[in-house]
């Protein structure tokens, strides 16, 4: 008879979860919530708990968070499940077919080919190479989505001819270097991501400003892009350490087929829809399944209903159901809401003390993505820029700016939907990249941010 062991993780969130409860309850914070609020946030609390120290299989977390939230009946179902009708949930399967195809067409080792002679004679080499192809990716290709999409696939046949196997340390570098370095310093390019974009059009439609590309380049790129860049390297070469081991060359190169084609003249017509969304207005999750429907066709795609049902890890799925289900559960008990019309009143914001100033803004617009995700950052503060220029004594543009800080620090992986479908993509557990999250925001924010107020002083923007 096998006895059943709890493990470190279990146990501490056995721990984590009743302390911060408490904590909560006797805390003046209680008194803001109703009780389906309170309720709520008890278990959005416990729900990230779980994610964070992986007591439980992820998508086991997923489903009991949403099970709860049902049956406590928190939310109606299009709410709690509202991860599984978003874009984001079919973003991914077509992110998976996508990348099956790109794999076994041959189509990545081929790309791969080219670029692993130049990275595998040095670790360091490698995966500074792998971040750096993704930020280069970011000034040609402005959505996340479309870099991880394309890039990690590559990025996996260039670990895969590293001689990192599946699961290894410089797999999972690899696999995190495409992912982060695709999207974290890419926040720091004007029209790379998202709530880049949601931050102009709000502040062009409501205060009649918007950034140019060079200006917001040189005020974010040098601490948010490069040296972020940096940091993301350290870390995963700290976290992961591994050694290449190159396989030897397969012979001379095989001829372009049929197949490989096929398939980049697909690719180059879905990534012409994805670069011209502003014209079409058609989503590029839209525009993603399309494709994937296309690999699927028998006799025209290049993906098999075998490949499709064994490669396709409907976990994955269910884990950013339950992330964007916890996002939903926030939004619709207003709980980001409630904490912004108290937090406001409570920030230490006043004229002439301008590095509290800029580090409570950001902390803030950092804290905001937290419970509104990060697109959910410009929409929340940019209407409060105004008042936020008043209590400081900054410039309309600069409280604007600050923004940037806050949805360039992820915290938590359900913060950022390209986050959430890269790692299924890349096969790696959703833990590795909420822990590399941590521990990146932690060196921004006690780094990053006071270096970012120097240069912001020196260029005259404070």
């Amino acid at each position: 008879m096998t006895r059943f062991a709890i493990s470190r993780s279990q146990w501490l969130a056995l721990t984590l979860i009743p302390v911060l409860s408490i904590a909560l309850l006797s805390s003046p914070v209680v008194e803001w919530f109703e009780g389906p609020q309170l309720l709520s946030a008890l278990l959005v609390m416990a729900g990230l708990v779980l994610f964070a120290t992986g007591a439980l299989p992820e998508f086991v977390t997923a489903l009991l968070v949403l099970t709860l939230a049902m049956l406590l009946s928190l939310a109606p179902a299009e709410v709690v499940f509202s991860g599984l009708t978003s874009t984001a949930c079919w973003l991914i399967v077509s992110g998976l077919v996508i990348g099956i195809a790109i794999s076994e067409t041959g189509l990545a080792q081929r790309v791969s080919d080219l670029f692993t002679r130049y990275l595998d004679d040095s670790y360091t080499r490698l995966i500074a190479g792998i971040v750096l192809m993704g930020i280069l990716l970011g000034f040609v290709m402005p959505s996340s989505v479309g870099r991880i999409v394309l890039f990690i696939p590559i990025a996996l046949a260039i670990a895969h001819s590293c001689g990192f196997e599946t699961g290894s340390n410089g797999q999972k570098a690899v696999g995190l270097a495409a992912a982060f370095g695709s999207h974290l310093p890419t926040f720091a390019i004007l029209p790379a991501n998202i709530p880049n974009m949601i931050m102009i059009g709000s502040a062009e439609k409501i205060h009649g400003w918007s950034p140019l590309f060079g200006e917001y380049l040189l005020l974010h790129f040098p601490l948010l892009g490069i040296l972020k860049a940096i940091f993301l390297v350290m870390v995963l070469l700290w976290l992961y350490p591994d050694s290449p081991k190159p396989r030897p060359p397969a012979g001379p190169g095989r001829p372009f087929d049929f197949r490989e084609s096929r398939l980049v003249l697909i690719m180059l017509v879905t990534l012409g829809f994805w670069l011209t969304d502003t014209l079409h207005q058609i989503s590029a999750a839209w525009i993603g399944l399309a494709a994937a429907t296309l690999l699927l066709m028998p006799g025209v795609g290049m993906v098999s209903t075998q490949s499709f049902n064994q490669k396709v890890n409907i976990s994955s799925i269910l884990v950013v159901a339950g992330l964007l289900g916890i996002a939903g559960l926030i939004n619709h008990q207003n709980i980001s809401g409630v904490l912004g019309g108290h937090v406001l009143s409570w920030l230490p914001l006043e004229p002439g003390r301008d590095f509290t100033n800029f580090l409570a803004l950001s902390l803030t617009a950092t804290a905001t993505g937290m419970v509104t995700t990060l697109a959910g950052i410009p929409a929340t503060l940019t209407p409060l820029a105004g008042p936020m220029s008043e209590m400081t004594g900054f410039s309309l543009e600069a409280i604007l700016m600050t923004q940037v800080l806050g949805f360039s620090t992820i915290i938590f992986t359900y913060q950022s939907v390209p986050l959430m479908m890269a790692m299924p993509l890349a096969g790696i557990p959703m833990r590795h990249a909420a822990r590399l999250c941590l521990i990146l925001a932690a060196l921004t924010i006690t780094i990053l941010f006071p270096l970012d107020y120097l240069w912001w002083k020196w260029l005259g923007w404070i």
